[in-house]
């Protein structure tokens, strides 16, 4: 880890599985990593919501099959009463059965459950910065779905960026879905960090999508984006 990747603030996490080892096993990790600070640790998707209300972590480490409410309905619910509070699944699954749903919910990484510790501490961050935590294998998978769903004709791409995007922010939507997180955007289009949040949290008002995993469907639904191989 980066010497400045250690001198930041801490993330305060919540970890949320009911597998007692494997969730024991979690917390001792992360507890031996910089970077994080486990606040919390649930059995199940009722006690993760509740823990949310009370702690009011930054992010929840979310499995997803657990009892009395799993993972995807524990996200759905802490994104919409909680929004404050991120979501990374941590699980055995990368399914698309498993994956679709917990990004629909509102999560805003993926990692499967062989990730190293230094790997999910920087999903955590990578969410608190507005990038996508996703596991390369997932991303991968996101946007094998998005080419499958372009069955149908498209135009090149519009004749005017849509939704009233500016020239720049259609540039920043492109960089997204091509899987380029904030810093790697400011050093292709050489301007700052803090610029590209601004350009990225315009187009989300503006396209009304909340996150990145939505911005990349947007890209390719707008035909901003051509599928790998088109």
């Amino acid at each position: 880890m980066t010497e400045e990747e250690s001198g930041r603030t801490p993330a305060r996490v919540v970890v949320a599985d009911d597998q007692t080892v494997v969730r024991e096993g979690i917390v001792m990790l992360l507890g031996l990593l910089p970077g994080v600070e486990v606040v919390g640790a649930a059995s199940d998707g009722e006690e993760a919501v509740r823990l949310v209300a009370e702690l009011a972590p930054d992010v929840v480490l979310m499995d997803l099959r657990m009892p009395r409410c799993d993972g995807v309905e524990a996200t759905r619910r802490i994104r919409s009463e909680h929004p404050g509070t991120q979501v990374v699944v941590l699980t055995t699954y990368a399914d698309d059965a498993s994956v679709f749903p917990a990004l629909r919910a509102g999560a805003r990484g993926y990692l499967t459950k062989d990730a190293g510790g230094d790997e999910i501490v920087r999903a955590v961050h990578g969410v608190l910065s507005g990038d996508a935590g996703l596991a390369p294998s997932i991303q991968r998978r996101l946007l094998e779905r998005l080419s499958e769903s372009e069955s149908q004709p498209r135009h090149t791409g519009p004749t005017e960026p849509p939704d009233g995007l500016t020239a720049r922010e259609t540039e920043v939507l492109v960089l997204i879905a091509e899987g380029l997180n904030n810093t790697q955007i400011a050093s292709r289009l050489q301007v700052s960090t803090a610029t590209v949040k601004t350009h990225i949290n315009n187009l989300f008002a503006k396209t009304g999508v909340k996150d990145r995993a939505q911005a990349v469907r947007y890209a390719y639904g707008k035909g901003l984006v051509r599928p790998p191989g088109g």
